[in-house]
């Protein structure tokens, strides 16, 4: 049977946070390649410029996704120019290793804050932009909103509410023709993982037969990316083995739980103290 081309990305307006870095960074060059007119937000303003210019020197704003009238602000500036957009990425998003029992609540504040209201706040500024036929809004979420791994607690936490928040807007966006998608990922070789994963206590966790013991290369996720957004997909995963664990989420958890090893107390009782920065360097709180 011959398989339908790929709609093309030429000429669609994308709007991408958390652009300085990672999946972001690596996603607005993929699709600036593809001709796509990328608009990029993002915290780090030195990184996101060198983004920027890889793009053809695209439009970006350096910006908080918690601050929701500066976020307002900037994507109505990226937005505006463009006449509108047709695909919003609500991709920037924090991880930092938290024990549930023990761990710091300011560390889960500030990852909810992040992960959950800066999604919000993004969906909120970009809708009136791309509220149409054509339009696309993408939440990236991740394995561990349907798998929750010790030490990750915050992290899942906040990514099962971002699955929540695409699939209650996929329903209520429905009348005006726009679509809504979650992405899923597992553990991609980006700046988060090494840094998030890449403490003693993470170590811990790992063995050869773990479902935590495999990273996969981030352009494999860039490509699922592109095809996703071309076909403004409900759900994109990567790598393709994450797809069939979504609907099979209890008996995914209970195979993690089965092949985690005996070191776990070790592993909790370190990361009660272990110094672990948050994956992106947050700003200070007023």
């Amino acid at each position: 049977m011959r398989q339908r081309r790929a709609p093309s990305l030429s000429g669609r307006r994308v709007l991408i946070t958390g652009a300085a870095r990672g999946i972001g960074a690596a996603l607005a060059r993929r699709l600036h390649e593809r001709g796509a007119r990328v608009v990029l937000a993002g915290l780090e303003p030195e990184l996101l410029a060198e983004v920027a210019a890889d793009c053809g020197d695209a439009p970006f704003r350096p910006v908080d996704v918690t601050a929701r009238a500066d976020l307002a602000e900037a994507v109505a500036d990226l937005a505006g120019p463009l006449g509108g957009l047709d695909v919003v990425v609500a991709n920037a998003g924090i991880a930092r290793q938290w024990p549930v029992a023990e761990g710091d609540p300011e560390i889960l504040t500030k990852t909810l804050e992040v992960n959950v209201l800066g999604t919000v706040h993004t969906l909120q500024a970009a809708l009136p932009h791309l509220s149409h036929p054509r339009g696309y809004a993408l939440l990236v979420s991740s394995l561990s909103a349907a798998v929750h791994a010790p030490l990750l607690g915050a992290y899942s936490a906040s990514k099962a509410a971002v699955e929540a928040l695409g699939n209650t807007l996929r329903i209520e966006l429905a009348s005006t023709g726009a679509r809504v998608g979650v992405a899923y990922f597992a553990e991609l070789d980006t700046d988060m993982t090494r840094r998030g994963f890449g403490t003693e206590a993470a170590s811990l966790l790992r063995t050869p037969t773990s479902v935590l013991a495999g990273v996969t290369p981030l352009p494999v996720a860039i490509d699922a990316l592109e095809h996703g957004i071309a076909w403004r997909s409900r759900t994109i995963c990567s790598p393709r083995w994450v797809a069939p664990l979504l609907p099979l989420r209890t008996l995914a958890q209970h195979l993690l739980e089965t092949t985690l090893p005996p070191t776990i107390p070790n592993a909790v009782a370190l990361a009660t103290t272990e110094p672990a920065p948050f994956t992106t360097p947050q700003p200070p709180t007023p």
